[in-house]
C-alpha cells in the first residue's frame, strides 16, 4: 500500500505558501482593477490585457503580502488571530519566504511591463515597495496615521487599471485612487477596533489603542462621509451617467449611516459592510462601463 503521508505533506506546505500571500487581500484589489480598465476603455478591453494585468497585479500584490509577513512575524506571534501564519509556527522558513516574495515581485514587475507596459508595471512595484518598506517596516510601528498613509498602495491598483488600457492615468482613475486611500482608514479602523487587545500586545500603535475607540469611531465617521463625497467626483470626468451616480449616492448614504450606527459591538459588521460598500461602487463603475447613461 502506497504511503500517502508525503503528499499530504507537498499539499500542506503548497497550501502555506498560498496562505502566505493572502489571497483575500488579493481579490479585494482586483475588485477595483478590473472594473478601472472597463472605465478607461468605455466597455470591455482585450480579455487577454484584463488577463495579464490581473495575473501580474496577483503575483506582486502576493509578494508585498508575503514580504509583509516576513517583517511582521514578530507581531504576528503576539496575536491571537495571526499566531497560526505559517512564520510563526514554523512551517515555512524565514529565508524561503523571502526569497518567494522578492521572486514574485520580481516576476510581477517583468510580465507586466511585458504585457501591461512601463507605467502599470512600475506602478506597481512601487506599491509593493511603498507597501513593505514605508508601511510595514516604519508606519506600522511607529504611528497611529499608520494605515492613512499606508493605505496609499491599496488603492494603487485603481492606477495600474488605468495605465494597462491607456498608458496613462485619468482624472477618473485619480479620483478613484482616493475614494480608496479614504476607504481604508474606516475600514481598517474597524477591525483593529475588535482586536485592539492583539494590536495593544504586540505593542502596535494602532489608533483604538492609542486614542480609544470612542476617538477612533469619530475619525471613521469623518473619513466615511470623505470617502462618499470623493465617489461623486468621479462624474467631474463625465465618463460616468446615471448608472454609477444612482446607486453608489444611495449606497453612501447606506454607509454613513452605518458610521453613524457603529458602536464598539458593531465593529465587525462595520468591517464587512465597508467591504460591500466598495465592491458595490466598483461593480457600479464596471456597470456604467458598460451600459452607462450620460448625465
Amino acid at each position: 500500500m502506497l504511503d500517502s503521508r508525503p503528499t499530504i505533506r507537498r499539499r500542506a506546505t503548497v497550501g502555506n505558501y498560498i496562505k502566505l500571500t493572502k489571497p483575500r487581500i488579493i481579490e479585494l484589489l482586483l475588485v477595483t482593477t478590473v472594473p478601472m480598465m472597463m472605465l478607461a476603455q468605455g466597455g470591455w478591453p482585450s480579455t487577454w490585457l484584463v488577463a495579464a494585468t490581473v495575473i501580474g497585479g496577483s503575483l506582486s500584490a502576493g509578494g508585498a503580502n508575503v514580504l509583509n509577513m516576513v517583517c511582521d512575524r514578530d507581531i504576528d506571534a503576539e496575536m491571537g488571530r495571526t499566531a497560526d501564519r505559517p512564520l510563526v509556527t514554523g512551517e515555512i522558513p524565514v529565508r524561503n519566504a523571502l526569497a518567494f516574495g522578492v521572486i514574485l515581485g520580481l516576476v510581477g514587475h517583468v510580465w507586466l511591463t511585458a504585457t501591461a507596459g512601463g507605467l502599470a508595471a512600475w506602478l506597481t512595484t512601487g506599491a509593493l515597495l511603498f507597501y513593505v518598506g514605508i508601511y510595514t517596516m516604519v508606519l506600522k510601528r511607529r504611528t497611529t496615521q499608520n494605515i492613512v498613509i499606508g493605505g496609499v498602495a491599496g488603492a494603487v491598483p485603481v492606477l495600474v487599471g488605468s495605465a494597462a488600457v491607456t498608458g496613462g492615468v485619468s482624472l477618473e482613475a485619480a479620483v478613484l485612487f482616493l475614494v480608496v486611500c479614504l476607504w481604508t482608514p474606516p475600514h481598517f479602523w474597524a477591525l483593529a477596533i475588535h482586536y485592539r487587545d492583539d494590536y495593544r500586545g504586540a505593542g502596535v500603535p494602532m489608533l483604538p489603542v492609542v486614542a480609544g475607540v470612542g476617538s477612533t469611531i469619530h475619525q471613521i465617521r469623518i473619513y466615511t462621509v470623505a470617502t462618499v463625497a470623493a465617489s461623486l467626483l468621479v462624474i467631474l470626468g463625465r465618463e460616468v451617467g446615471l448608472v454609477y451616480l444612482l446607486p453608489v449616492l444611495a449606497t453612501g448614504v447606506w454607509f454613513i449611516v452605518g458610521s453613524i450606527r457603529l458602536t464598539e459591538d458593531r465593529a465587525m459588521a462595520f468591517f464587512r459592510d465597508s467591504i460591500m460598500y466598495l465592491t458595490i461602487l466598483f461593480a457600479m463603475v464596471a456597470a456604467d462601463a458598460l451600459v452607462g447613461t450620460p448625465i
